[in-house]
């Protein structure tokens, strides 16, 4: 095989723009073969490819070695696993799944058939930012971690993106609001930066800012093994917003916001110093440095291009589908703590959270006035 037929199944705004991206040439060795979609418009605009109104059919038709994943939230996992049993490759949008049992039944699903290519687009994860924040944590610039705080409130959506979709912010369609959606991109730097945490504490609003049913305001206290703390700070209603994230060991601090990373490294671990020193008001001294990083105007189409390359040439996985439950299970857990109004402990007990999440289901009362479909920049939708 020298290029991967790929079919992109849900064709929304993040489906299109997938779409846009292999069809601008952007991902070398792939070619958009076939798309799947319910609506007869997008249909017809695709006349280069293969147009199905049924996921199975695409699946089925021969035509794909790979299929990326753009439906609504529930769907991710049953046309994931559809797919794998077909042994095709698969890339599925975030979430992996809409909760953990769920994202739990796709991994063993791609077990019993690991030949096949699985990733997830967790797409910051090719931003050259947080790569460089993870070599400084696996480098051991930090020491020990002791606190992390992340303030991701720049996800401002109004109510206009919530009345475009029926599904959107309910329960029935997506299982969750601002975690599962817009800050589950942090949720998976998070543990991918720093690991997960033990135990959580959620503090959720359920439609604070908007009409909807599910999280829109989210404040969580975590806490890891090792005894180390943080929090974590995510809304879709406040404005102007912040994007900071501060992560701090005994061996110094790093913070990035407004697309500057600032490392501070003490002359010792401080720790050791306080252990040490007979000065009552003595602490290590430190210095402060930039930390330069590239730009990557294109992590969408980097992370696709690592799912093709993956399948034709080996190259290890950027976001392996494996990796996906993470971040669900964090924002699992954060909302479940919340409901629950006690701390959870983690690993999640994805069944608990599976049954209250039927409750909600079942209990939804969302009824939309469906308007246009969202207009405006897709790619500036996603934070760094």
């Amino acid at each position: 095989m020298k290029t991967v037929r790929l079919g992109i199944i849900g064709m929304g705004n993040i489906g299109r723009f997938h779409a846009g991206n292999v069809r601008a040439g952007r991902v070398s060795q792939c070619e958009l073969v076939a798309i799947c979609s319910r609506q007869p418009a997008v249909r017809a605009d695709f006349k280069t490819a293969a147009a199905f109104d049924d996921a199975d059919q695409l699946i089925h038709s021969g035509l794909v070695d790979a299929v990326l994943i753009a439906t609504p939230h529930w769907q991710h996992s049953e046309i994931g696993m559809a797919a794998l049993a077909a042994g095709l490759h698969v890339m599925v949008e975030k979430p992996v799944a809409a909760h953990k049992a769920d994202a739990e039944r796709f991994i063993t699903a791609h077990q019993k058939n690991s030949r096949c290519v699985f990733s997830v687009m967790s797409q910051l994860r090719a931003e050259p930012r947080y790569q460089a924040i993870r070599e400084l944590l696996q480098s051991g610039a930090l020491g020990s971690l002791v606190r992390v705080s992340w303030i991701n409130t720049d996800w401002f959506r109004p109510e206009a993106y919530y009345q475009s979709s029926a599904w959107r912010a309910t329960w029935r369609g997506e299982g969750g609001g601002v975690l599962l959606n817009q800050s589950l991109h942090n949720l998976d730097l998070l543990q991918w930066l720093v690991g997960m945490p033990a135990r959580v504490r959620g503090f959720c609003h359920f439609g604070r800012f908007h009409d909807i049913e599910v999280e829109d305001d989210v404040t969580a206290c975590l806490e890891w093994a090792d005894g180390a703390t943080g929090t974590f700070v995510a809304s879709t209603g406040e404005a102007p917003g912040t994007n900071r994230l501060e992560i701090s060991g005994t061996c110094g601090r790093l913070r990035l916001e407004e697309d500057k990373l600032w490392l501070t490294e003490n002359d010792c671990d401080a720790v050791a110093f306080s252990r040490s020193t007979d000065q009552a008001f003595g602490r290590p001294g430190a210095t402060t440095r930039e930390v330069p990083f590239a730009n990557a105007p294109q992590p969408h189409a980097v992370l696709l291009q690592n799912f093709v390359n993956a399948i034709l040439h080996g190259e290890p996985l950027m976001a392996p589908g494996e990796d996906g439950i993470h971040a669900v299970e964090l924002a699992n857990a954060i909302v479940y703590s919340s409901l629950q109004d006690r701390t959870v402990e983690l690993p999640l007990d994805a069944a608990a959270w599976a049954a209250q999440l039927d409750r909600l289901t079942a209990g939804s009362t969302a009824a939309k006035k469906v308007g246009r479909p969202v207009a405006g920049d897709v790619a500036r939708s996603f934070k760094r």
